[in-house]
């Protein structure tokens, strides 16, 4: 297969289960340490523990209903992308950090988001999923509710019509962190049990189940597309494989750097555990 972009290594990392907040400072501190000059473009695969919801950048914070997350053992954290609220629950997250020059993310969102996905498509083809990306633009659903995943965004990975990745993106110092959600298996409705969805200044239902909507007309997992349950390793090896086949990556893989490390930490204490950054909206 000839290639239009030129090869290129990039560090691979597959880390272990960690909390939302801590995922999240992971991610940046990526981001801060190739502005800084000490990193490396990174792809990253990762899950949450225990399961968390994440809310987008300027989804309002009042979306959660904090108590309901805490009776069932969530956290809930605000994440340093844009789009609407997820559950990360039996789920693959990946996340792609690289400078804004690079060749694979070039350009405005949509145009590097595309480029993005082709290593996504490959990977999920090769795990046997007949997915599908829009090459045009949608009418984006204006009654779209809290839950990322209640409908497909422009150009988002679908199966039969069905929403299977949320992503998102943010440009800071010069470089781009994408990251997305890609559920497995288990039950999608789930984060309607921690999202205060449907009433007045946010008040929650009397009754929840009974009120509460459903995304099983818009959305799916993996195990649903494939007919069989995958795990998170067999899901990481495809999708890395996806990627450097479709974007002529040479993928290593490595460990967080001690400044990575540093930096995370110090982004975890002082942002993604505080009520400043996750309450701020």
């Amino acid at each position: 297969m000839e290639h239009l972009l030129p090869p290129a290594a990039w560090r691979l990392l597959v880390t272990p289960p960690a909390e939302g907040a801590l995922n999240m400072a992971v991610d940046e501190a990526i981001l801060h340490a190739l502005a800084d000059g000490v990193g490396q473009p990174t792809l990253r695969f990762y899950q949450w523990h225990p399961p968390c919801l994440s809310l987008g950048y300027n989804q309002p914070w009042s979306d959660v209903d904090v108590e309901a997350c805490a009776q069932l053992g969530y956290t809930w954290v605000r994440r340093p992308t844009g789009g609407r609220a997820i559950l990360h629950c039996d789920e693959l997250t990946y996340s792609v950090i690289a400078p804004e020059d690079e060749p694979r993310v070039r350009g405005g969102i949509t145009e590097s988001y595309r480029r993005l996905s082709q290593g996504l498509l490959t990977g999920l083809r090769i795990l046997g999923a007949d997915v599908f990306q829009p090459q045009e633009e949608k009418v984006l659903n204006p009654q779209q509710g809290a839950a990322c995943f209640d409908t497909p965004s422009n150009y988002e990975i679908t199966v039969n019509g069905k929403k299977l990745i949320g992503s998102a993106q943010v440009r800071r110092r010069g470089q781009v962190l994408q990251h997305g959600a890609l559920p497995l298996y288990g039950d999608l409705d789930r984060i309607f049990d921690c999202l205060r969805v449907g009433q007045p200044d946010g008040e929650a239902p009397t009754d929840h189940h009974s009120s509460r909507p459903s995304l099983r007309d818009r959305a799916i997992t993996l195990e649903q597309a494939l007919g069989r349950s995958v795990s998170f390793e067999e899901v990481a090896w495809a999708l890395a494989q996806g990627f450097a086949q479709a974007l002529n990556l040479n993928l290593v893989e490595g460990a967080l750097s001690e400044h990575e490390l540093h930096l995370a930490d110090q982004l975890y204490r002082t942002r993604y555990i505080t009520d400043e950054w996750n309450r701020r909206v």
